[in-house]
């Protein structure tokens, strides 16, 4: 989970495929060596497509909560210097809404109800089931 740090960037393949490209900051607190609270950002990139690139674009903005599920890909390649280069990213498969936004209710206080998943059937994110509390997840979890 964590905000994006730009505007999703959307294209159209000429065979119709949506792909956006989202970058994202994701950030953890611990304590150090000398017991004071740290706190360490990643930067990590995220292409999406199909209808899910299409609902990321309409809905997230620079700075947008969410929460991604994918699998990882190394891109290889070498440089022009011929220096071999790589680079890790993620292949979004699912994603959740996380955070405040316009259609949550006023009344609704607790950031933990304000998460909604998409299943990536409809494009239509009011469609989408909300999340389960976070009392349901394991304490293994890295997030």
């Amino acid at each position: 989970m964590g905000n994006l740090t730009r505007d999703p960037e959307t294209r159209v393949t000429a065979s119709g495929l949506t792909i956006s490209k989202l970058g994202l900051a994701v950030s953890r607190k611990y304590r150090d060596k000398t017991d004071n609270i740290a706190e360490e950002t990643t930067f990590v990139d995220v292409d999406a497509f199909g209808k899910k690139a299409e609902v990321i674009q309409k809905y997230f903005a620079k700075g947008s909560k969410i929460l991604v599920e994918g699998r990882l890909r190394l891109d290889r390649w070498e440089s022009q210097d011929g220096t071999p280069r790589s680079k890790l990213s993620v292949v979004l498969e699912n994603f959740s809404f996380a955070g405040s936004n316009d259609r949550s209710s006023s009344q609704d206080s607790d950031p933990s109800n304000n998460v909604t998943q998409f299943n990536g059937q409809s494009g239509n994110p009011d469609n989408a089931q909300s999340a389960p509390s976070d009392d349901v997840f394991d304490d293994d979890v890295p997030f």
